[in-house]
């Protein structure tokens, strides 16, 4: 990658940040430090600040020439209920949470493109940074969507950073099309008379109508949608009962589902009754089922995926610029951001190999630090793509 003299100068400010907002986390909607810091400096390189949005989030507008064009940069400020277990000199000082997605870095990367392009205004048009609250299974971008963000801040396209372990160090994964997956979530109930475990037959049995449902469901991904198209339909917690020898009046299952085609929303509840109703009725019980539509799927539009390739390929080789990954079925609350504009693109940086416990969300995650130049870059080269001076 190329040298910049000014990205290497401000390169000591971004680290420092990054530490401490790591040292320092805050939950979904708690953001309140992390936000005092990021309008604090912004203001310092003469953006307007706004701080009314949306609970803790933090807007910082900056101008430059006469063109019309607006465009967004997003990055996310919570952290998460995590015990961390890295060592670090800047571990979270706070028990029970930490920066273990990286939301840390890509806060500092952003704040420090915002001084970088304040300093050198190589661009036509305005640019919104947008520090978004509650990532992390609360829906802020949803609510931000919600509170107005695009009505006071008209931008026509909207981009964010992500850093991806697992994948090519120092490279930019910028491909179009399904990108992260929408999930649901549900909660179903069976319920009936409890009985004695020595005398089953004077009640019904919600755990055997759970056991039945488990294994049923899966006819939902395997039977009902067309197999080329990605499902997931999980269990992943299930409580009953408080002692050994008596079978419960009543059994609750949780799960989630994930997918990109938008139809299988509706689908999937739709099974779920279906099948919870069948095994409800052969067994006698009563069940109730609460189904929760959640984060839409993230879908990259061309235009914007072809963007962030351009902006890339003017520092990086071809081998760093991965135009064909294919899409997890992890969820993202961008979604909400990109719906909203209708052009951008979700943009992850890969992050090399990391072991079992380091991954994201992980107790042992560690940003890579060889990846704030490249993330600092991309956002210089991506506003000089987008609002070219001259143009």
């Amino acid at each position: 990658m190329q040298k910049n003299d000014l990205i290497d100068q401000i390169l000591p400010d971004v680290l420092a940040w990054q530490r401490e907002i790591h040292a320092n986390p805050e939950l979904g909607f708690e953001e309140h430090a992390t936000s005092n810091l990021i309008a604090e400096k912004l203001a310092e390189f003469g953006l307007e600040v706004y701080r009314d949005v949306s609970a803790t989030a933090v807007v910082g507008v900056l101008s430059a020439g006469s063109g019309d064009r607006k465009i967004m940069f997003r990055a996310e400020l919570d952290a998460l209920p995590v015990k961390e277990d890295t060592g670090l000199v800047h571990s979270s000082r706070v028990e029970g949470v930490m920066h273990a997605c990286g939301h840390d870095a890509h806060s500092a990367m952003l704040l420090g493109a915002a001084k970088l392009l304040s300093q050198t205004r190589e661009f036509d048009g305005t640019i919104y940074f947008v520090f978004q609250p509650a990532e992390e299974v609360l829906g802020g971008g949803k609510q931000l969507v919600a509170d107005g963000l695009f009505k006071r801040f008209p931008a026509q396209s909207v981009f964010s950073q992500h850093s991806w372990p697992g994948l090519k160090e120092g490279s930019v994964i910028a491909t179009s099309g399904p990108f992260m997956a929408a999930v649901d979530d549900f909660t179903l109930t069976f319920s009936g008379n409890g009985a004695h475990a020595a005398m089953p037959e004077l009640g019904d049995d919600p755990v055997l109508a759970s056991a039945e449902f488990i294994s049923a469901v899966q006819r939902v991904v395997s039977r009902s949608v067309n197999p080329l198209e990605a499902l997931v339909l999980s269990i992943t917690q299930v409580h009953g009962g408080s002692i050994n020898n008596i079978v419960p009046d009543r059994m609750e299952l949780q799960g989630t589902a994930r997918f990109f085609t938008p139809a299988f929303s509706d689908h999937v509840e739709r099974q779920l009754h279906k099948i919870a109703g069948g095994i409800a009725q052969s067994h006698g019980v009563a069940y109730a089922l609460d189904y929760r539509k959640g984060y839409p799927a993230v879908i990259n539009t061309e235009g914007g995926a072809a963007a962030v390739r351009r902006a890339a390929g003017t520092f990086l080789p071809d081998d760093r610029i991965i135009t064909n990954q294919p899409p997890t079925l992890g969820c993202e609350d961008f979604a909400f951001m990109l719906n909203a504009v209708g052009d951008g693109a979700h943009i992850w940086l890969g992050a090399g190999e990391v072991g079992p416990r380091a991954g994201l969300h992980g107790d042992q995650f560690v940003f890579n630090d060889k990846l704030f130049p490249l993330g600092l870059r991309l956002w210089q080269s991506l506003a000089g793509t987008l609002l070219p001076r001259g143009a």
